[in-house]
């Protein structure tokens, strides 16, 4: 087995951490504090290839394979979860299923902006009373001549607020329960959103709530073959998981660069704290854990650049990264003590960022369901 990274992967890594480290980390306590969503950094990151970065280059992209986009997932989440965030969900939700299920045509028009970094995407799939459950989405879609005519709400959208195209379910079979997948232009007379959300973490992604009022599209803005929109985005999903877990890993190591340098530095009866075994067994037993899960998506990520199943690999390290991330994420507080539950130091940011993951994309509880069943149970 070869652990080694390319070239190609090197330089994407390091050239992602100078970014990031330059432009991001200087302003990602103020990004959380003000919940400011930081469109010139989306812009500059546009600029620079990363916004298309696993889409092949004949379709605007950068042509980088999957687990360099998981790379890049890693060094954004170190400096700022939340922009991080609202990449990955313009990439994994908004550009991936348009890579995999588009028309050629729906490829030029809208993968090609949107990898660019001319546009920023999103994607609706959740609503009041659906998320994990298909079968309640009340998103509805009814052809009328040659259009589509789209009415109700989603809700927790990344990027909704500044996208240009969304990516969302409906039903467009009310009999057979069939859903369907779309392509919608936020700029279609009957699109709004609410006011964004105040959240616990994540505070410097953009989330809001789709509506959708009579939302006119054309017929061919239906993405993929008609009914089939939900197991679409199952699909769409285990690429989402393994990215998303990329960005736990990103969190957990920021918090532990955190805990063991203050470990140190910190002195107590003469000594400092990480010489006691209190704390070096939580320091060693954080290395490890993230070590794993960081395997763990990088053995995702591999599998689907070679084009092998990878549902059940994808849940594994979407699961273990997430829970590892804001236990990570806890020890370092304990580490810092007082500090750590100070905004002046940032494992309490982290902490609030991490608990997201084990939410999003598929909670803790539905990737267990996720890797039961793909063991036959």
């Amino acid at each position: 087995m070869e652990f080694d990274f390319t070239s190609e992967q090197k330089m994407i890594r390091d050239t992602v951490r100078e970014f990031a480290r330059a432009e991001i980390a200087p302003i990602a306590a103020e990004l959380d504090r003000t919940e400011r969503f930081p469109i010139e950094l989306f812009e500059k990151m546009g600029k620079l290839g990363f916004l298309g970065l696993p889409i092949p280059e004949e379709y605007g992209g950068s042509g980088a394979d999957f687990l360099s986009y998981c790379l890049a997932l890693e060094e954004l989440g170190q400096t700022c979860a939340g922009t991080a965030l609202s990449f990955e969900a313009h990439v994994s939700l908004a550009c991936m299923p348009i890579l995999h299920f588009g028309t050629e045509e729906q490829k030029q028009k809208y993968l090609v902006p949107l990898a660019k970094g001319e546009a920023l995407g999103s994607f609706g799939l959740t609503e009041t009373g659906a998320g994990s459950d298909a079968g309640g989405t009340r998103t509805t879609a009814k052809r009328d001549g040659d259009e589509w005519v789209l009415n109700g709400t989603k809700i927790y959208n990344t990027n909704g607020g500044y996208a240009k195209f969304v990516v969302l379910t409906a039903v467009t079979d009310k009999e057979s329960r069939g859903i369907s997948a779309f392509i919608v232009p936020t700029s279609a007379k009957g699109f709004s959103v609410s006011k964004a959300y105040d959240k616990m973490g994540m505070r410097a992604s953009n989330t809001v709530e789709l509506i959708l009022e009579d939302v006119r599209i054309p017929e061919e803005n239906l993405l993929g073959p008609l009914h089939k929109g939900f197991r679409q985005f199952l699909s769409t999903l285990d690429n989402g998981r393994v990215a998303i877990a990329a960005l736990a890993v990103g969190i957990a190591q920021a918090a532990l660069d955190t805990a063991l340098s203050y470990s140190k530095e910190r002195t107590q009866f003469g000594k400092p704290i990480s010489k006691f075994q209190s704390v070096s067994n939580k320091l060693a037993d954080m290395a490890m854990h993230l070590d794993l899960a960081r395997n763990a998506v990088y053995k995702a990520a591999w599998m689907y650049d070679m084009k092998r199943p990878y549902t059940k690999e994808a849940s594994y390290a979407k699961l273990f990264a997430s829970e590892m991330c804001t236990k990570t994420c806890l020890d370092a507080i304990q580490i810092l003590g007082g500090n750590g539950y100070m905004k002046e130091y940032p494992v309490e940011r982290h902490l609030r960022d991490a608990k997201l993951i084990e939410i999003g994309e598929g909670t803790s509880e539905v990737q267990r369901l996720v890797i039961a069943r793909q063991l036959g149970c």
